[in-house]
């Protein structure tokens, strides 16, 4: 089978693009009396209920209609507003959690973080993906989950200098050029933020529901409900927020200390009438084992950290069948 490369990639995605743009000429109305005024408002006025329908018809039609992944049961994205909140490692431990809590569920994990691709370190893996007969790119699997992530197709310390086309075209073959077999749960670990990624895949395809990561800071919580409100808008069930690092516990005393805050993200998803998922502590052992690329969920399945995980993904399957009902 031959290799996917990043030079191979870029060659693949060259797009060009069509730039149409519809001009609405409106003809200049000059009234030859003020009766005629009065009567071209009060038509305006009788009218605005059907333009604004006509309108939303309009860019109904514009958005791009949304198509499954061929073999995925329900995608579950994972995001947050600001990056440093610790969301990729809850997307790998919440892709590991789903498996551990049921193994006969099979789960797979999509870094869409182009700019700055964390899976591979997190899940341990190197390596270009091979392709298939029918040019379909084959996950990387480590810990029983099949990973596609840009780092494979790049080197470690390469950066990705592209602009939106390119990084759009990429992201829409991380979803349908990979041969993911048949999977219960598709994770994706979102960039940061509410730009285009973010809207390009929860218009191309159907999202089952999002899980927004934030600490108890209030600056992360302000981008927290930013990312909430646009999942809200368009369409994506939020199924909860992740608390994370929201208590340090010292090793030598136990004392316990809310670095961040404290119940920060609890108070936003009252606010949002949201479900609070779990809460995950500020621990050494998450931090080293995600280092490692030996996730907690794997590496210490019965500590409490891994517990915390375990929890957050019996809640995102318990909201899952709430949406579906």
């Amino acid at each position: 089978m031959a290799q996917v490369t990043y030079s191979r990639l870029s060659c693949l995605m060259r797009i060009n693009v069509n730039k149409s743009s519809a001009l609405w000429n409106l003809p200049e109305i000059k009234p030859a009396s003020a009766l005629g005024v009065q009567f071209i408002r009060f038509q305006r006025s009788v009218d605005s209920k059907v333009l604004q329908e006509r309108q939303k018809q309009q860019m109904a039609r514009g958005l791009p209609k949304q198509k499954p992944i061929t073999g995925v049961k329900q995608v579950v994205v994972v995001a947050s507003g600001k990056g440093g909140v610790g969301k990729s490692t809850t997307a790998v431990n919440l892709a590991l959690g789903l498996m551990a809590n049921d193994p006969s569920k099979t789960v797979g994990l999509l870094d869409a973080d182009v700019y700055g691709p964390s899976i591979p370190k997190l899940m341990n893996l190197t390596g270009n993906p091979e392709l298939t007969d029918s040019n379909r790119m084959l996950p990387l699997t480590n810990y029983g989950i099949p990973c596609m992530s840009m780092g494979f197709l790049v080197e470690d310390v390469a950066p990705i200098v592209w602009r939106g086309l390119m990084v759009m075209s990429a992201i829409d073959r991380l979803l349908r050029q990979v041969e993911w077999g048949s999977l219960d749960y598709l994770v994706i670990d979102m960039p940061p933020g509410t730009g285009d990624v973010q809207l390009s895949i929860s218009q191309n395809i159907p999202v089952a529901g999002a899980v927004i990561v934030s600490t108890p800071q209030d600056i992360a919580l302000l981008d927290a409900r930013r990312g909430a409100e646009m999942f809200k808008k368009v369409h994506v069930p939020v199924l909860g927020l992740v608390q994370n690092m929201s208590v340090f516990q010292c090793p030598k005393c136990n004392h316990q200390t809310h670095i961040f805050g404290s119940d920060g993200a609890r108070q936003l998803a009252d606010t949002l009438g949201v479900k609070l998922l779990g809460d995950i502590p500020l621990h050494m052992n998450i931090r080293e084992m995600s280092d490692r690329g030996q996730p907690v969920v794997i590496s210490c399945p019965s500590s409490p950290e891994a517990e915390a995980y375990k929890k957050v993904a019996s809640a995102v399957v318990q909201r899952l069948e709430e949406v579906n009902t």
